[in-house]
């Protein structure tokens, strides 16, 4: 027997279910119904079932047991979606049509194309920019009324400042957008690896239908939602579903249940495909941390400078309204009557603009743009590391990080090489391996070659290669006539 790195697997045959029928809808109800025999496995209370396919999608995103129950559990559902657990769906083109017709396709309708104006509008509408485009119009009315054609200076710089700022960021989203479209078919180009017509095949991600059986192992993202089928100590995180850290353990029996977007920690195995597309769980974008508290000192800015422009608009017309007596400036009160209908427009007027003046002062108009171009900057300067932001918003959550935690080293390249061996108690390290006995290396050899029959790990494949190069073995002949019994996938923890 190999060592006990390199334990053997018990396959167990899946119970068979009874055969389903498929019926599809008028076209004015878009939804796929599934009618199960009353002899399925569809647990308590079973008889004519009907499933939608909205109810297939809420299987995953829920993680509903009762219901997988209800359907039949993994095999139940596999034989209502015509695909077999060993041999996948049948994978002709009229059958690829079929699925993506009434389950849709793996890939999200993409939205035409933004022009230039869209993202100026998108600027426009901040309700910083909104405040400073008011102000910016009342300091060049009243100026231009009160002072002719030199009124327009105060106004007219505002204004001149704030399209500049919806310039620039307009710019730079533009330009960022036009990145990402160039870019996005080199990451539409993942390959995962499925069965179709019981032959082993990789097909680009979009390209998955629901009843694909995919092959899953340490490092790929899982393609779409789906239940497990059969595996060995898989491990998936969902941080970028969830938004908790901690690793999920998926088998069969108690969290059969894999989302899309996720990825595989640990371990290997195979799912079957439930819901591709529009239908998968989704998460919504939060608000980073910088954003918020940004958002926040600027709505309190806005909020004081509002109060204090109204304190002063407040304070000036009472002043007017009250004393008749002229100021340091030579201009008159209100004395009703005796006040001429211009000077009055005009000295009001004039406080109003003042009040603006305090209002635009305190509102930090630069900060938009100072955002902007930082962000800009740092994903330019990514660029150059082949590193794409798909917002830009997303460097400054990498820029917010201080330390970086990862259970082993090997997180960067997801590559790994054999540096030091041990047989027994004993270091190799310089030495010859023909003073190992043969059967020692015969029974390394097989255990190492069905290993990696099984998984493709980063691990398994290090050590593969390294009885390649350094034990000169052929792994092709090593496994004839052997079975396999259990398997326990490799885990850095384990130490192997």
């Amino acid at each position: 027997m190999a060592s006990s790195s390199f334990t053997v697997s018990r396959y167990r045959q899946p119970e068979r279910s009874s055969v389903t029928r498929f019926q599809k809808m008028p076209p004015e109800v878009p939804e796929f119904v599934i009618e199960m025999d009353a002899g399925d496995q569809a647990g308590p209370g079973s008889g004519s079932s009907t499933v939608h396919r909205s109810t297939l999608s809420k299987l995953v995103k829920d993680k509903n047991r009762d219901l997988l129950d209800r359907l039949g559990r993994v095999e139940g559902i596999a034989a209502s979606l015509k695909s077999d657990l060993q041999g996948g769906i049948g994978g002709g083109d009229e059958d690829i049509s079929w699925r993506t017709k009434v389950f849709g396709s793996n890939s999200c309708a993409k939205p035409h194309g933004k022009g230039w104006f869209c993202f100026v509008w998108e600027a426009l509408v901040d309700p910083t920019i909104l405040i400073l485009l008011v102000c910016a119009a009342l300091l060049l009315g009243f100026g231009i009324k009160e002072h002719g054609t030199d009124g327009w200076y105060n106004g007219g710089s505002i204004l001149i400042a704030v399209l500049f700022i919806v310039s620039v960021s307009a710019a730079s989203n533009f330009k960022q957008n036009k990145q990402l479209d160039k870019l996005s078919k080199i990451s539409n180009n993942i390959l995962v690896k499925v069965v179709r017509n019981r032959s082993r095949k990789s097909i680009p991600i979009l390209d998955n239908v629901v009843g694909d059986v995919v092959y899953l192992s340490i490092g790929d993202q899982v393609p779409a939602d789906g239940l497990f089928m059969e595996g060995h100590s898989l491990l998936v995180d969902e941080s970028s579903v969830t938004g908790l850290n901690d690793l999920v353990e998926v088998d069969k029996d108690h969290n059969p249940f894999l989302l899309s977007g996720t990825m595989v920690a640990d371990g290997c195995a195979k799912m079957i495909v439930t819901c591709v597309g529009t239908n998968t769980t989704q998460k919504s974008i939060e608000q980073t941390p910088l954003q918020a508290r940004l958002k926040k000192l600027t709505l309190w800015l806005v909020k004081f400078g509002l109060l204090v422009g109204f304190l002063v608009l407040a304070a000036q017309l009472v002043q007017y309204f009250t004393e008749d007596s002229p100021d340091e400036n030579g201009n008159k009160g209100f004395n009703g009557s005796k006040t001429k209908v211009g000077d009055a427009i005009n000295t009001i007027g004039g406080i109003i603009a003042t009040a603006a003046t305090v209002v635009v002062v305190a509102i930090p108009g630069g900060l938009p743009l100072a955002m902007t171009r930082i962000h800009a900057y740092t994903a330019k300067e990514l660029m150059a590391h082949c590193a794409l932001l798909r917002k830009l918003s997303a460097c400054e959550t990498m820029g917010s990080a201080t330390t970086i935690c990862a259970a082993t080293p090997a997180f960067l390249q997801n590559r790994m090489e054999v540096t030091k061996s041990v047989v027994g108690a004993e270091s190799m390290e310089g030495r010859s391996y023909t003073s190992v006995a043969g059967s020692v290396l015969q029974l390394l050899q097989q255990g190492i070659s069905l290993a990696r029959g099984i998984s493709v790990a980063p691990m398994d494949d290090a050590i593969h290669s390294w009885a390649v190069m350094k034990l000169n073995m052929d792994m092709d002949n090593s496994t004839q006539g052997l079975l396999i019994l259990d398997v326990e996938a490799s885990s850095l923890r384990r130490g192997v």
